[in-house]
């Protein structure tokens, strides 16, 4: 991820980068290299036990020193990503590293599955039944082995995918049985999840089924397209019957989509679909239109499309990761059609993110607001933020916007 971010019309790929996107840049790098490494760099690191905090105060306090396994996984993958693709500093790899030894002694189970969470010193807190913990660190071990060139860790990630991908269809081998009164479904995230595991194999394999499987991957998320509205719904039934009876047939994630929306594009460049990537922008716009609070500004948690009640109490809030990940797709639209209306997007994504999320005086963002944007937590991380969604926004928008500077940003 990361390297092939846009592919360029002549019109935005010229030397130099117009001011609104030299100021974005600059504050992009900034925040990832003087704010948000930096505090996860200082308090989150457990050199006693191994692993990472990530329940931190806003000072970086640790309040709970359990270990979450999918978020272990995604900050190795994150460390090992600044590694490979920014700069290789050591203090990078040896953070990796710690997270790497403490998840590949205690993070699964004796039939390969991996736990929620930890007690701080690795004894099994939690199970979830779900497979997320797994996909990152999956991805988090074969980041890794990229760095350091592990042979072992490499394998042990690509069979930890194939695992994967064995729970995702038979769920009931993390025990989940499926019952009668549920119909087959599509997860939106069970997609994506998919997409991107194959996506960083095929980078740095020949296997021709990860590319099969990306293309399973992209028929799938248009399973989940709303074109009336012009977004991506969270789940779809596999026979293509309406579940608009249920909430969770009418549920639509902004952030979701969005991130969904971004990863179809890079998927694009692999395999060229002209009418698939304008769907793929008008889900981008979609999403942010359909998905903006008109009243107090930002992106809701979640929407019922047909304005019912949700179950999730907490749709109406305003959260610290959609904001990134619209941030990040509108970069990539622009970067790919020179359209205006992007920047515009843009410029009112990144006033509220930094308006609300960002702190100046300890670093990294905060991650929840209610819905007319005042805060509700002071905390920097819990059992679901850790650094990632943040730091890989900025990671990748600073990597995109050196492309559109220099002109080098080409299709694979």
């Amino acid at each position: 991820m990361g390297q092939d971010d846009g592919l360029l019309r002549s019109d935005t790929a010229q030397a130099g980068l117009r001011p609104l996107l030299e100021t974005y840049a600059t504050r992009y790098r900034k925040d990832l290299l003087e704010s948000v490494i930096p505090f996860w760099l200082k308090h989150a690191p457990d050199r006693q036990s191994g692993g990472y905090f990530t329940c931190l105060e806003r000072d970086g306090t640790v309040y709970d020193t359990r270990k979450y396994v999918w978020l272990q996984g995604r900050m190795v993958w994150m460390f090992s990503k600044l590694y490979n693709e920014l700069e290789q500093r050591p203090e990078w790899l040896d953070m990796a590293k710690l997270g790497v030894g403490f998840i590949r002694r205690y993070a699964r189970d004796e039939k390969g599955r991996c736990y929620f969470s930890l007690a701080r010193e690795g004894s099994p807190a939690f199970y979830q039944r779900k497979p997320y913990a797994a996909v990152f660190v999956m991805m988090g071990l074969l980041e890794y082995a990229k760095a350091t060139g592990d042979d072992e860790i490499r394998s042990e990630a690509v069979a930890l995918f194939w695992s994967i991908r064995d729970w995702i269809a038979n769920p009931e081998l993390m025990d989940r049985p499926v019952f009668p009164g549920s119909p087959a479904v599509s997860s939106l995230a069970d997609v994506m999840v998919v997409a991107s595991m194959a996506m960083e194999l095929a980078a740095v394999s020949a296997d021709p089924r990860y590319r099969e499987i990306m293309r399973d991957c992209l028929a799938a998320a248009f399973r989940h397209y709303d074109a009336e509205r012009r977004i991506l719904m969270e789940t779809v039934a596999l026979d293509g019957s309406s579940l608009a009876a249920t909430p969770e047939g009418r549920l639509f994630c902004p952030g979701s989509s969005l991130e969904v929306a971004w990863f179809l594009l890079r998927l694009l460049q692999r395999f060229p679909d002209e009418v698939r990537q304008r769907q793929v922008l008008e889900i981008i716009e979609g999403s942010l239109e359909f998905g903006w609070d008109r009243d107090y500004g930002g992106l809701y948690y979640f929407m019922d499309v047909e304005c019912r009640p949700t179950l999730q109490l907490e749709s109406s809030m305003k959260l610290w990761w959609p904001h990134t990940e619209a941030l990040y797709a509108v970069l990539l639209a622009y970067s790919i059609t020179g359209d205006e209306k992007w920047l515009t997007w843009l410029e009112r994504l990144d006033s509220y993110a930094y308006q609300h999320f960002a702190d100046p005086e300890y670093g990294e963002w905060f991650a929840y607001c209610d819905r007319q944007g005042n805060l509700t937590h002071s905390l920097k991380g819990n059992n679901y933020k850790g650094a990632f969604h943040v730091p890989r926004f900025l990671l990748l928008s600073v990597q995109l916007l050196e492309r559109i500077k220099s002109g080098t940003a080409k299709q694979r």
